[in-house]
């Protein structure tokens, strides 16, 4: 999971950053909306609506270490599913490299259709 933060305001409710999550093994990617602005709170109850409600629990996230995803709030919640909370490493590429490449894509998509 990563954060797209440089969008410019859109949507009905002026979204202004993107999630990224990808699962590693499908290649699938989802795209979530948000608010730079966002609590810890909102972003484990966007995931759950909108991600894992959807699909399954997942065993091991990988992310990085942005304040929303170290709080205690988020610890909680992972011992609550089960799941394994990985944080990765700056600038190594082998941890976060397909979600890098995937933001990559998707900054160039918005750009395309905005321009």
């Amino acid at each position: 999971m990563d954060w797209v933060t440089t969008l410019p305001p859109g949507g009905d409710k002026s979204y202004n950053a993107c999630l990224v999550i990808l699962d590693i093994y499908s290649k699938t990617p989802s795209f979530l909306p948000f608010h730079k602005d966002d609590t810890a709170m909102d972003t484990a109850l966007l995931i759950w609506n909108r991600v894992i409600s959807h699909t399954c629990l997942f065993k091991n996230i990988i992310t990085d270490r942005d304040p929303k995803f170290t709080s205690a709030l988020w610890t909680n919640v992972h011992k609550l599913l089960g799941t394994k909370l990985s944080f990765s490493t700056a600038y190594h590429l082998q941890t976060d490299g397909l979600a890098e490449r995937m933001i990559q894509t998707l900054e160039e998509m918005i750009r395309r259709f905005c321009a």
